[in-house]
């Protein structure tokens, strides 16, 4: 893509995304509507469990299982490291 082009859809990308927050009206979301009922807020404990320690440990048993469950025999080796060995 040539630098016209380039520019071209920066500046429309740029655009785009000034349109969006100019109309995109903040103020609306401290009206409550009807039906609305919401519940007690979250502590700090409980904000930094539900968003950073359970997709931490999802992901280390997750890693774990992969690990464990590996069935491939290929290990990667560095090149020369067996043959010095096995001849010393």
């Amino acid at each position: 893509m040539d630098k016209k082009n380039a520019l071209r859809a920066g500046a429309l990308a740029a655009g785009t995304t000034l349109m969006m927050l100019l109309m995109s009206s903040p103020a609306l979301a401290l009206t409550r509507d009807d039906g609305d009922d919401p519940g007690k807020g979250l502590s700090v404990i409980e904000t930094l469990g539900l968003y950073v320690l359970i997709p931490l440990v999802l992901f280390v048993v997750i890693a774990g299982l992969v690990m464990v469950l590996d069935k491939s025999k290929i290990r990667v080796t560095k090149p020369g490291t067996t043959k010095a060995r096995a001849k010393a």
